[in-house]
């Protein structure tokens, strides 16, 4: 048991330390100055607080989420404030890691099987990473829906192919992922994956020797979409309310430079903005494509780009303070969990 916990422990470090090196170089390479980060927090004044506050909140319904997928079944129960904890770090390292979920969900693997068994917990991240990445294909088909309800008199032809190829990429997206939740998704995964070079031996022997294993998981993953709909359709509901809260952090940093700003429009750019830097999952933090994104949201939205800017920047040192927390998460409140049961 002692050598397991310290495993486990050196693990902690080894995801703290790849962490805290991110978050260095992002600095190091950022081209905004602490004088100018600084002045503009003060310009944001008691707004950029209340931008903080909110992912408190959003982080909280997240938690929610997966907590409902945890502790759906006979599997012991997990306490809340144990999968915030998780949900708030591994959203961190998902931040600053290349490929975003080659980072936090690992960790949260590894911090669950304690209290549920590693079949459980790795099925039960799998299942919120494909809710979470779910409910933002459906955010984003929402979003489509209403820009042509409200813009599509007007928009240009530019637009309209581009809203096209979301709405077929959005459609091909969902049809996938309801195909993985009907009849799972881990194996198809690894086969495909082991086809690529440099990892085909590897992940063959890993599919070899782990494949009831794999299975377990997949079978997990197709009886929550088929025989546990109401936990299926709650934590979709919750993601998908955390994709529109998320919104209110454009309206609150848009409020500091205009009074007329609309929510549909914060929305809408909220939703433009986080496709585009989805585009781009490979940048750690999507370095660039995130600032791309906004500036082309607002712009076709007919605001000024300025607003595009001055948004990335805040959201930017919202996400610095948030990594932060969660990395400094990952080396609080790490106790045994005094009835956690050895489950396979």
């Amino acid at each position: 048991m002692h050598r397991k916990n310290s495993m486990k422990s050196l693990y902690r470090n080894i995801f703290l330390v790849i962490g805290v090196v991110a978050i260095v170089i992002m600095l190091c390479t950022s081209d905004l100055s602490y004088e100018e980060m600084w002045a503009n927090i003060r310009r944001a004044g008691y707004w950029f607080p209340a931008v903080v506050f909110l992912w408190a909140l959003i982080y909280l319904v997240n938690a929610w989420s997966w907590s409902v997928i945890i502790n759906d079944g006979e599997a012991p129960k997990v306490p809340f404030r144990t999968v915030y904890k998780y949900t708030i770090s591994g959203y961190a390292l998902n931040y600053v890691t290349p490929v975003g979920l080659l980072g936090g969900e690992p960790y949260r693997i590894m911090e669950l099987t304690p209290y549920v068994g590693a079949s459980k917990a790795t099925s039960s991240v799998i299942l919120y990473a494909m809710m979470h990445i779910f409910s933002h294909l459906c955010f984003w088909g929402f979003s489509i829906l209403l820009y042509l309800v409200f813009y599509g008199r007007n928009m240009s032809a530019g637009m309209a192919f581009f809203l096209l190829v979301c709405a077929v990429f959005c459609g091909l997206a969902i049809y996938f992922f309801l195909k993985g939740y009907k009849n799972g998704l881990a194996m198809r995964v690894l086969r495909f994956l082991s086809h690529i070079p440099g990892l085909r031996g590897r992940l063959t022997r890993f599919i070899v020797n782990k494949e009831d294993s794999i299975r377990k998981v997949d079978a997990q993953i197709a009886e929550l979409h088929a025989q546990r709909k109401s936990t299926f359709y709650l934590s979709l509901f919750l993601e998908f309310g955390a994709r529109v809260a998320g919104c209110l952090e454009v309206q609150f940093i848009l409020l500091i430079l205009t009074d007329h700003v609309s929510f549909l429009n914060c929305l809408l750019i909220q939703a433009f903005t986080s496709l585009f830097s989805n585009l781009f999952f490979f940048v750690p933090m999507s370095m660039g494509a995130r600032e791309g994104g906004f500036a082309l949201a607002v712009g076709g939205l007919s605001m000024a780009g300025a607003y595009g800017v001055y948004t990335s920047l805040i959201v930017r040192i919202r996400e610095l303070i948030w990594i932060a927390i969660g990395l400094l998460l990952i080396k609080i409140g790490n106790k045994s969990p005094l009835q956690a049961q050895k489950v396979d």
